[in-house]
C-alpha cells in the first residue's frame, strides 16, 4: 500500500490563506526601497560620466588655410587652385598624413578634388605660371607632425568653375585624413575669400 503521510506545511507563507489586506500590488510589496535604488542610480550616473570623459573626443590637430589664389587658362572650363595651409599636431601622438582633399563651394554648388601629388607640382606651375609667385613647399603625403609640431605648405587642386567664380567663392577647406584618426578640416581665416 502506498505511503500516504505527507509532510505537514511548517509554519510560514501560505499562498492560499493572504489576509485581504495584504495586496502585493501595492508599491511596498513590489518596489525596493528607495533610497538604495538612489544610491545605485547615482554611481552609474558618476560612472557613465567617467567614462564619457575619459574617453572623449579630443582634437588631433588644428589649422587653417592662410591663403588661396586661382589661375584659369584661357578656353579651359576650369581653374587651378593654390592653397598655403598651415597644420599643427595638437594631439599626443605622431601625425601622419594619408590623403588630402580640398573642397569649394560657390553658386553653382560643391565640388571636391584630390590635391595634387608633390611631384606634379613642376608641371603644374609650368602650365599656371601666376601661381608660381605664391608657391610653397608642397604639403605632401606621408608627411609625419611630431607632437606639438607645425607643417606648412602648398596644396594645389583644379575645379570646375571660372576664376571669377573662385573668387566669389562661399567656402574653401582642405581636408586632411590621417592614418587611424579622424579626419581633420582646413578652413578660410575668417573664411573671407582672398584676393
Amino acid at each position: 500500500m502506498a505511503d500516504t503521510n505527507f509532510p505537514k506545511p511548517g509554519p510560514g507563507f501560505d499562498a492560499g490563506h493572504v489576509p485581504i489586506t495584504e495586496e502585493f500590488d501595492s508599491a511596498r510589496r513590489t518596489l525596493p526601497p528607495v533610497a538604495p535604488l538612489a544610491v545605485a542610480l547615482v554611481v552609474v550616473v558618476v560612472f557613465v560620466a567617467g567614462v564619457a570623459y575619459i574617453f572623449r573626443s579630443k582634437p588631433i590637430a588644428q589649422g587653417h588655410v592662410d591663403q588661396a589664389f586661382a589661375m584659369q587658362q584661357q578656353d579651359n572650363p576650369y581653374s587651378m587652385v593654390l592653397m598655403q595651409v598651415t597644420l599643427r599636431n595638437v594631439g599626443g601622438t605622431m601625425l601622419y598624413i594619408k590623403e588630402i582633399k580640398a573642397t569649394i563651394t560657390t553658386d553653382k554648388g560643391e565640388s571636391s578634388d584630390d590635391a595634387a601629388s608633390a611631384v606634379d607640382y613642376a608641371r603644374y606651375l609650368q602650365a599656371f605660371p601666376d601661381l608660381q609667385a605664391y608657391a610653397t613647399e608642397p604639403l605632401r603625403v606621408e608627411t609625419k607632425i611630431p607632437p606639438g609640431g607645425e607643417a606648412k605648405g602648398s596644396v594645389m587642386a583644379a575645379f570646375p568653375i571660372t576664376k571669377e567664380e573662385f573668387y566669389a567663392r562661399k567656402d574653401l577647406s582642405v581636408t586632411i585624413i590621417p592614418y587611424d584618426q579622424k579626419s581633420i578640416e582646413l578652413r578660410e581665416k575668417g573664411n573671407a575669400p582672398a584676393k
